[in-house]
């Protein structure tokens, strides 16, 4: 695979510390239980030296680039530095930018926003709606579900070969699916698309939290990732890459900060000069708090070894396929096949089980907290399902009777911070769950699946 993987000989680590590890939580059979946190591929878990490096800081929270007084100077200085550590993490090239946004989906938004005109972009129907969805003012090719990384690689050729006209191109790829975890051959993608005089963007939303990511090494024009999965909390992302294409576009907000200059013109009207740097697309004031946590969460799993972190989760990945594949009835969900190499995201379904229900039950009664439903991935999802990815559906929807297709998925994942606890225990939950059953009957209210306790226990 393209994607660095952990040598097999690293030591093993111990979890970062995270918080929530000692939150305790009801059980509808009675008494409370430590939650187990599995659900890192929608928020993972701040960590505890994120918590602290933020806490540190507030006491001096200023304005950014607009004072001269002492804490405006010094949050400056702490937002342009948290800038520099991002760049580093990401291996960026000295020409590139990287811009601060509120998530991977704004940053994706504003690189729609920056594409020049007659731009034509390609996007497989695997990708989370975060990167399916920006593209709506340009021309779209989606790209089928390609079952090999070869064939994606193949596809992705073939398409932007028989492009017409042979202008301007755009490929948005995933770098590890939100729904499978399956890495995706992002240096081969990338040769692929320069090959044919197109750029390639990387969502690195689910790949930067699992493994280190290299913008030059990959040879990606850009990286977008957030902050809130990188066990970063308060609503931050990154757009990093080529400036070219950002300096050229209008700002993405029109704004303070943005503009560099703004000039009354006799007319009545106003002349304006937009800055060329990030700070272009960067208007407003910023998240210095969200921003400084993203880089105090790439320093702590830089400085914890990103080797050692990921030979750690490639060892719970290994336990929790095998502990599924030793229940019959589950059947984990996979585009590239079993041996696929994946980061700590796994989907599947059991069979006779309503998707809803089983997660359900493996939160009110273990304390386990996992995904259900599409995932934000609704064509990958309805595809691996068997269905048809153009079918409607909410991602939420209750599944069909027992005996029926599956309409939706139960997800599992988790990360630097998981420890060996929480995943022996959601497999021994599955292994009881399908073997005894549900101790209670479940109901959607409000578009949740919760207990029913009006209902006699089954």
């Amino acid at each position: 695979m393209s994607v660095f993987t952990a040598a097999a000989d690293q030591s093993l680590c111990a979890p970062l510390p995270v918080l929530g590890e000692d939150v305790l939580v009801p059980l509808v059979t009675g008494g409370e239980v430590g939650y187990a946190a599995l659900d890192y591929a929608a928020s993972a878990p701040a960590l505890k030296r994120v918590w602290d490096d933020v806490a540190a800081y507030a006491p001096y929270y200023g304005s950014v680039h607009r004072g001269a007084g002492y804490l405006s100077q010094l949050s400056t200085d702490l937002f342009e530095s948290s800038r520099a550590t991002v760049a580093e993490f990401l291996g960026c090239r000295p020409e590139d930018q990287v811009v601060f946004t509120r998530s991977t989906t704004d940053s994706l938004n504003l690189l729609a926003a920056a594409l020049p005109a007659d731009c034509q972009v390609f996007v497989f129907e695997t990708e989370h709606h975060a990167s399916l969805l920006p593209w709506r003012d340009a021309r779209v090719t989606y790209l089928n579900a390609p079952r090999t990384p070869a064939q994606a690689v193949a596809t992705l050729e073939h398409a932007l070969a028989d492009r017409e006209p042979h202008g301007p191109a755009l490929v948005c790829v995933t770098g590890a699916s939100n729904v499978t975890g399956e890495l995706w051959p992002v240096r081969e993608l990338a040769a692929a698309a320069h090959a044919q005089g197109a750029r390639i963007v990387l969502d690195a939303a689910q790949l930067a939290p699992h493994h280190p990511v290299d913008i030059a090494g990959l040879d990606v024009d850009w990286v977008a990732f957030s902050g809130h999965k990188l066990y970063a909390p308060f609503g931050s992302g990154v757009l990093a890459g080529r400036a070219d294409w950002l300096r050229e576009a209008e700002p993405y907000l029109a704004g303070g900060g943005a503009s560099r200059t703004v000039a009354r013109r006799v007319d009545g009207g106003v002349d304006v000069e937009w800055h060329t740097t990030a700070a272009r697309h960067e208007a407003g004031s910023p998240n210095v708090i969200g921003v400084y946590s993203i880089a105090s969460a790439c320093k702590a799993l830089t400085e914890a070894g990103f080797d050692r972190l990921v030979a750690r989760e490639q060892g719970l990945v290994g336990e929790v396929l095998a502990g599924l594949a030793g229940v019959p009835e589950v059947k984990v969900l996979s585009l590239f096949g079993d041996e696929a190499p994946r980061v700590g995201v796994i989907s599947f379904v059991v069979e006779g089980w309503n998707s809803s229900h089983f997660a359900a039950a493996l939160s009110a009664e273990y304390g386990i907290g996992v995904r259900d439903g599409l995932f934000c991935a609704h064509p990958l999802v309805r595809t691996l399902l068997g269905g048809d990815p153009g079918e409607a559906g909410e991602c939420g929807a209750p599944e069909a009777e027992p005996g029926e297709r599956s309409l939706n998925a139960i997800r599992v994942s988790f990360g630097a911070g998981t420890p060996d606890e929480h995943v022996d225990r959601f497999l021994r939950a599955v292994r009881e769950l399908v073997s005894d059953g549900a101790r209670w009957k479940y109901r959607t209210e409000d578009g949740r699946c919760v207990p029913d306790r009006g209902a006699a226990q089954v």
